[in-house]
């Protein structure tokens, strides 16, 4: 079988980058503190746009953002933030690129008291919740667990967290599983 034949999700096209994403990452559980830290920073860079978009550019965030070393960001000055505002490999918008260091100081802040997946993960108990609906139209922008999420870490400092982003985020970090009944990656059938 080709992997042109595989049933997938309704939200990922023929694209090949958005295929392997869906098939090797989206929704498989994620447990690495700076995994999961580049990630909150990417599903609020995607605020506002598709998540293809931030995913052609991942890479390139990955160069320009020292690979997501919380610690090195956490350090960038005026200077810095003028190179990346000038960089048409990411998405050029202060206020994002300003989350991404507030973000990193927040990380880091957190990390002196646990891991940090240890954090994020206790808002689903620890295991992955396994969602029936019916039809990906039912799938919700935001659930009470995405809503605490929010809460917590904007309580913490971050930015782009809203209960919208971090449902984003629990589904791509195997918090949530939301692939559709017919999708070959579903779990729980």
């Amino acid at each position: 079988m080709s992997t042109s034949d595989i049933k997938r999700c309704a939200w990922c096209s023929s694209d090949p980058l958005y295929q392997h994403y869906h098939d090797e990452e989206w929704g498989q559980p994620l447990f690495d503190d700076q995994a999961l830290f580049e990630l909150l920073c990417l599903e609020g860079a995607q605020a506002g746009l598709s998540w293809i978009t931030v995913l052609k550019k991942r890479e390139h965030y990955r160069e320009v953002f020292d690979g997501f070393d919380a610690q090195k960001i956490a350090r960038y000055d005026a200077s810095k933030v003028a190179s990346l505002l000038g960089d048409a490999g990411i998405i050029r918008n202060r206020a994002k690129v300003a989350a991404f260091i507030s973000n990193a100081a927040a990380y880091l802040q957190l990390k002196q008291e646990g891991r940090f997946c240890d954090f994020l993960w206790s808002f689903v108990n620890g295991k992955t919740i396994v969602n029936h609906w019916p039809n990906i139209g039912d799938t919700p922008a935001a659930t009470a667990e995405s809503t605490a999420m929010s809460k917590a870490l904007k309580k913490r400092g971050f930015k782009f967290v809203g209960p919208t982003i971090c449902y984003a985020f629990m589904q791509a970090s195997g918090m949530v599983d939301d692939h559709s009944p017919s999708c070959w990656r579903r779990k729980g059938m």
